[in-house]
């Protein structure tokens, strides 16, 4: 049986940037905690990494939009320049799906007189 460790995300889509072979997306979601009487809302910004096909569907999104990936979690290590050892956690997008588009502003050239 094999083991697997997984991800699955719904949120806005906040920065693309897109490399040759590699893009990363920033996903924002949040939760609402308590603070005393109050509600607020506690925002966390996910860094995603696609490859592949996945790249392609990125092209029909915009910054804003609402989407839901899911992936795997990989782990790596790596040397600092001041030779300490850094760990990460990388999160690789198997799926993406746009659940809904960014409402938009109207611009001036939409707009009736």
């Amino acid at each position: 049986m094999q083991n697997i460790v997984e991800f699955h995300i719904i949120g806005r889509l906040g920065r693309i940037d897109a490399a040759k072979k590699v893009t990363h997306i920033s996903v924002a979601t949040n939760y609402n905690r308590r603070e005393g009487e109050t509600w607020k809302s506690d925002p966390q910004w996910h860094r995603i990494t696609l490859f592949g096909k996945l790249r392609e569907r990125i092209d029909n999104s915009s910054i804003g939009d609402l989407v839901r990936i899911t992936g795997r979690i990989g782990q790596r290590s790596y040397t600092s320049k001041s030779g300490e050892t850094c760990y990460s956690v990388d999160l690789i997008a198997d799926g993406f799906a746009i659940l809904a588009k960014a409402k938009r502003k109207p611009a001036d050239d939409d707009m009736q007189d």
